[in-house]
């Protein structure tokens, strides 16, 4: 094989590349890798978690979702939120206080980590350009996700690929235990509820405070609204006898293939966002961002329902933070997706369509078996299904039963305390575990013991086998079903 130089096709090439990138003509979901590496050479990051986020902006929502609980833990730990796509990289840095930077060159991200001493590297989701990151030894992975459903992808073998996983509550990693192989949730998993709930929240109210618009009941005011035997007037709130109740209607996006086709907007959306309508609720609907990116039927149904909503006088919320428009709301109609778990933290009563066409394939756990669900055929009956939910909203005891298991604590603030707690123990754990690494590598000949070694451990560390379990919490049971808070393995490091 000849030697390889640089010719002229070469940096035509090269320069093909890159005027490709500027004027935005890569295939849909490719980054602009147009990086700030060369400002970055004799830059060192501040702080000890680096956010990986190579994605484009059509997956934007899955990182904004975190901003307000990475800026607490900035305030803490120190984050830098890296990207590959400078239009991305714009559009975060003008909405968080936390650094961001963009990367053309995955060496410079390795320089970035090794010369700051980073521990810790979050992900939001399972992009297959999280590679670039999975690379680096000395940090502890942690995949965030973007929320928890009974979506496949909840339970994907994917997961494996790192360290830890954050996840809502004891629920996740039962569904993980039943449907995943060859993976031990309950030491792999560490459950921090949805800190996203906690700040959002906190965001909604300051600025209803700053506006001083009228209150609205909050995510977690749960007795705020009617249980069994409270019977208002057909559409209207509950308590006011004349004003009317608001719907949210949120579907999920059509997904990636039709395994995990969830989406209900074609098949239920108009249809019931009439039958509301004419009902004489107040109807709020948000579109996942999602929608339409792979296929243009479900642009043109999003479109369409976006006109007949607008044209009755009610809201279609794009941009809107969930927490405002769960606050805003009295029961929420959803697929199956996140925000039916976010929503149980409310308290109030909702509705989970089934997705039509049979190719669905879902994770299902017991909350799928208490809500209410509305398939297809029953979308004409949409109203009445409302109605009785909203009057006699007969599943309240067995849903509220379910929050702790699916959420843990979701008393205000108690789910942030949480993801900055477990952020804290897995620095340390890192920093362990790097400190035994690094012995090994300056005395190859040396078997310095693994992580349960006594010189690498702190007096008080788990030992042996049982190091990753110390970030870990729950039972690694097989079933759905709530287990006994005292029946729980506690961890005592996160």
């Amino acid at each position: 094989m000849p030697a390889r130089r640089r010719t002229i096709k070469r940096r035509v090439r090269s320069l093909g590349g890159k005027v490709i990138r500027r004027f935005n003509l890569l295939p849909n979901g490719t980054p602009d890798r147009l990086g700030d590496d060369d400002a970055l050479l004799d830059r060192t990051l501040r702080g000890d978690v680096v956010v990986f986020f190579p994605d484009t902006g059509d997956s934007l929502y899955q990182l904004r979702g975190w901003l307000g609980p990475l800026a607490e833990l900035h305030r803490t730990r120190g984050v830098t939120i890296v990207c590959m796509d400078s239009r991305v990289a714009h559009a975060v840095a003008a909405e968080t206080t936390v650094p961001v930077v963009t990367i053309g060159r995955d060496d410079t991200l390795d320089r970035l980590v090794a010369a700051g001493g980073v521990k810790l590297m979050l992900y939001v989701n399972y992009n297959p350009l999280n590679f670039i990151a999975l690379r680096l030894r000395s940090v502890v992975h942690v995949s965030l996700l973007h929320g928890d459903s009974d979506k496949t992808v909840s339970v994907s073998n994917q997961i494996k690929a790192y360290d830890y996983s954050f996840v809502a509550g004891q629920a996740a990693i039962d569904r993980l235990t039943r449907f995943t192989a060859f993976f031990d949730a309950a030491e792999r998993c560490i459950p921090v509820g949805r800190p996203a709930l906690d700040t959002d929240r906190a965001a909604v109210a300051e600025r209803r405070a700053e506006s001083g618009a009228e209150g609205e009941p909050g995510p977690t005011d749960a007795a705020a609204h009617p249980g069994p035997g409270i019977r208002p007037s057909a559409g209207t709130r509950a308590g006011t006898g004349a004003r009317p109740r608001t719907v949210l209607y949120a579907p999920t996006w059509e997904g990636a293939h039709a395994a995990v086709s969830y989406s209900s907007l074609i098949s239920h959306g108009d249809g019931l966002v009439r039958a509301l309508i004419a009902a004489g609720h107040r109807v709020i609907y948000r579109p996942h961002p999602l929608t339409g990116v792979r296929l243009g039927a479900y642009g043109e149904a999003d479109a369409e329902i976006r006109r007949r909503v607008e044209a009755a006088g009610q809201r279609v919320s794009v941009g809107t933070a969930l927490a405002a428009d769960f606050a805003a709301a009295d029961l929420v109609i959803c697929d199956v997706s996140a925000v039916a778990i976010d929503w149980l933290a409310t308290g109030k009563p909702f509705i989970v369509t089934e997705p039509a066409g049979g190719t669905a394939r879902d994770a299902p756990t017991r909350l799928l078996s208490v809500v209410p669900r509305l398939p297809v055929a029953a979308v004409a009956e949409a109203a009445r299904l409302v109605a009785r939910e909203l009057d006699d909203d007969p599943g309240r005891a067995d849903r509220l039963a379910l929050r702790e298991y699916y959420l843990g604590d979701t008393r205000p603030g108690a789910s942030l305390e949480r993801f900055l707690s477990a952020c804290e123990r897995l620095c340390e754990l890192r920093d362990r575990e790097w400190r035994r690494i690094s012995r090994n590598e300056t005395s190859p000949s040396v078997d310095h013991g693994g992580p349960a070694a006594a010189s690498a451990s702190p007096p008080g560390a788990a030992t042996g086998a049982t190091t990753r379990a110390t970030a870990a919490s729950g039972p690694a049971a097989a079933s759905d079903e709530p287990a006994p808070v005292s029946a729980r393995r506690e961890n005592k490091n996160v």
